[in-house]
């Protein structure tokens, strides 16, 4: 079967990985039925209609996480399904039913669904370094993280990390229906994921770096391991297309400090008004490595390119919010 047979399906299309996702799906040759809560909105929706092979190949279809069958349908006829569709909210008024239920309920409605279609061959799910590194161990720099981890959901719920929390149920979930239901199941666990934005809204990681440039008087004393998002979407689609992918792959880029990501910015940007100051006086501790083993082998690094280096990432991710209208520099 070519590529251009090849019918997959996009949940949750207008999220900032999934419109890089189908973006690349389209590139490939693939037909993309792509999921959003409101098809009529066209921030929602415009982006991805304009992306090449979209006239053709990409359709757009209402889907509603918490309604039961409403994605039967949808991934009727799809060789693949992408769940990436969870709500990405840090706090709400009412947590567990405004973030950790639509995150659990909404992945076992669609893992449902694509239990219903012997089609489909593999379902690939959009997971988190969140569902990973959250269990009350020590995080230090001589820490190495990999796919064995999980978060603690005791602990994330002491802690009122509702979003964690949401990712490590969703995913436990996932893995205990696929395992009760025979399914071919994958985890993409991607950390905090920067890049070029394709939807006309700045999500919550890229947020990271706006507020880097964006007038900030100090920074935050913390170390981060971005993630680009062409790289995240690419080993989505690599962990379908690679017979031998399973289980569980961490993405995640080596550990920098603030202060690191702001000296890459100032040598791209030196009119910028970078905060100079720490937010405090504390020793900069760098976070643990996430090891790269599994994901190496998933492909990534060797099918025709490489991780993109995190100047680059940097670099885009700003050019981008310039494009957008989100900065001046």
């Amino acid at each position: 079967m070519s590529a251009a047979e090849k019918v997959v399906c996009v949940t949750g299309a207008a999220g900032y990985i999934a419109s890089w996702l189908v973006k690349l799906l389209l590139q490939r040759g693939y037909t993309v039925k792509a999921t959003v809560r409101n098809p009529n909105d066209p921030k929602k929706t415009q982006h991805l209609l304009e992306l090449e092979g979209a006239k053709e190949r990409l359709h757009i279809f209402k889907g509603e996480l918490q309604e039961e069958g409403s994605f039967d349908s949808i991934v009727d006829g799809c060789e693949a399904v992408f769940h990436t569709a969870s709500p990405v909210f840090l706090s709400a008024s009412k947590p567990e039913a405004e973030i950790v239920d639509p995150a659990v309920k909404g992945t076992l409605n669609v893992l449902r669904s694509c239990a219903k279609v012997p089609s489909i061959k593999r379902v690939v799910l959009t997971s988190s370094m969140a569902a990973v590194v959250c269990n009350g161990k020590p995080l230090t720099s001589d820490v190495v993280v990999d796919e064995t981890w999980f978060s603690d959901p005791a602990f994330c719920k002491e802690s009122k990390l509702w979003y964690v929390l949401s990712k490590t149920l969703a995913e436990k979930a996932a893995w205990d229906f696929a395992r009760e239901n025979r399914m071919d199941l994958v985890a993409i666990n991607p950390g905090q994921v920067i890049g070029p934005l394709l939807q006309p809204t700045v999500n919550l990681s890229v947020e990271t770096i706006l507020n880097l440039v964006n007038g900030a008087r100090t920074f935050p004393n913390i170390s981060y391991k971005f993630v680009d998002v062409r790289d995240v979407a690419h080993a989505h689609i690599l962990a379908l297309e690679n017979p031998s992918a399973s289980g569980r792959y961490c993405m995640d880029g080596e550990p920098i400090h603030c202060h690191g990501v702001l000296k890459i910015l100032h040598n791209f940007y030196p009119t910028l008004h970078i905060p100079e100051k720490c937010e405090n006086d504390e020793p900069f501790e760098l976070a643990p490595r996430v090891s790269r083993q599994q994901i190496e082998g998933l492909g990534v690094q060797s099918d025709n390119m490489k991780f993109i280096p995190l100047e680059v990432s940097l670099r885009d991710t700003v050019e981008s919010l310039k494009e957008k209208g989100f900065v001046c520099v």
